[in-house]
């Protein structure tokens, strides 16, 4: 059995070793809504950087002030839950959106609009995720394996629906086919 650590020497020409580190981090990021909660917490982040009013300015404001503060550390907040907790993503992705809209009103127009649009755009990816989806099969790929099953002499089982049946559309598809003829 071969090991997985780099071997010392000279590699020949086009071949490389695989790097674990890389690897266990492109599974981490492609097992979460990685950009919708980086692109959150980058608008949070954004706006507590274009609110220029002190504390002592804040507390005299009163609640105004403190929710230009509060709503962008909320974001921030919520886009590393999106990051470290994707379970809760849904909840976590409209929470979001509700909060980057509301900045608009509290924090310098949402920091200036880029902070509003980057925590929306987050939170849309975020809410648009779905881990383990398969692959979408194309409507072109689906007729090539609707007239695959029509030929003849395609070994299928007898008790076993052939591979244009599984779903309805692709039925309907071989159907249209069939009746044309």
């Amino acid at each position: 059995m071969e090991s997985q650590e780099p071997v010392s020497g000279p590699e020949p020409a086009g071949v490389q070793q695989p790097v674990l580190v890389q690897d266990a981090f492109t599974r981490w990021v492609y097992g979460r809504p990685f950009f919708g909660g980086l692109w959150l917490t980058l608008g949070g982040a954004w706006i507590l950087l274009t609110m220029k009013a002190s504390v002592k300015v804040v507390l005299h404001v009163g609640m105004q002030g403190v929710a230009g503060y509060l709503l962008p550390t909320l974001m921030v907040l919520l886009g590393l839950l999106i990051l470290f907790s994707p379970e809760q993503r849904l909840f976590y992705s409209i929470t979001g959106v509700l909060i980057s809209m509301a900045t608009w009103v509290t924090s310098n127009l949402g920091g200036f609009m880029v902070g509003l649009l980057l925590g929306v755009a987050g939170s849309v990816l975020t809410f648009g995720w779905l881990p383990d989806q398969d692959r979408r099969v194309s409507r072109r790929e689906r007729l090539e394996q609707a007239r695959e099953a029509e030929r003849p002499g395609t070994a299928t089982d007898p008790g076993q629906p052939g591979p244009a049946t599984d779903t309805a559309q692709a039925g309907m598809v071989s159907g249209t086919a069939q009746a044309a003829r």
